[in-house]
């Protein structure tokens, strides 16, 4: 195509500009981040604890990309994993071994039958709750997927730290761990611009873990 004048006309120069400015205007306030350092009574790390930020407007119930949730040396990858209501959970096997995954979660009961590999079908989970996931041949094998009504949500790492990105905005801030012992208070807390100093959030309600390990006593045979 040939331009006899590279000038914009007035016309087409109020079209861009309304065009940027309603692409500005589009865009999300990701602007606020939330962090988070977790701690037991004792002031140790609390790993694989879920934090949640929950506001007034509902999430829109689409269809997401599947999520993983691994079989690994006879343990379930990751322990702990958050999830938004209806997503889907895939189970590969990548054991040698079968294995029988199933839930009697009131959020979600299922079951996968022995298999291995790539076989079995993914897992939609399309209510909120805790969802403990279990193997029928291999009593050791634990897990938890936490499904939440929220898009705004992570898992503490190693250190137990959190980082949230959201709108700015007020949220009620839950809290789930797979040893704590009742519920966590919800709080409300504000996020703003401004970029705010890590809180340190004290966890005094975690349960001791057992020593003694569940025996798989069929295992050897699949």
């Amino acid at each position: 195509m040939i331009f006899a004048n590279n000038r914009m006309t007035k016309s087409q120069s109020s079209t861009w500009i309304f065009l940027l400015m309603f692409a500005f205007v589009a865009l999300p306030a990701w602007s606020a981040q939330l962090e988070l350092k977790l701690v037991d009574a004792q002031g140790k790390a609390l790993k694989d604890a879920v934090v949640a930020l929950v506001n007034n407007q509902k999430p829109v119930y689409t269809e997401l990309p599947p999520v993983i949730m691994d079989q690994r040396q006879k343990m379930f990858v990751p322990k702990v994993l958050a999830i938004r209501v209806n997503t889907q959970v895939r189970f590969p096997n990548s054991d040698d071994i079968r294995h029988h995954v199933y839930s009697f979660s009131p959020a979600k009961k299922f079951e996968l039958r022995l298999y291995h590999g790539l076989t079995a079908e993914p897992v939609l989970f399309d209510k909120p709750g805790t969802v403990v996931l279990g193997c029928n041949i291999h009593d050791s094998m634990v897990a938890y997927i936490y499904v939440l009504e929220t898009d705004f949500f992570a898992v503490a790492d190693e250190q137990g730290n959190i980082k949230i990105n959201a709108p700015i905005g007020a949220y009620q801030l839950q809290i789930y761990h797979p040893q704590m012992q009742g519920i966590y208070p919800e709080s409300t807390i504000t996020l703003e611009e401004s970029p705010a100093p890590v809180r340190t959030i004290t966890i005094d309600n975690i349960a001791e873990v057992t020593t003694t390990k569940p025996a798989d006593e069929f295992s050897n045979l699949f």
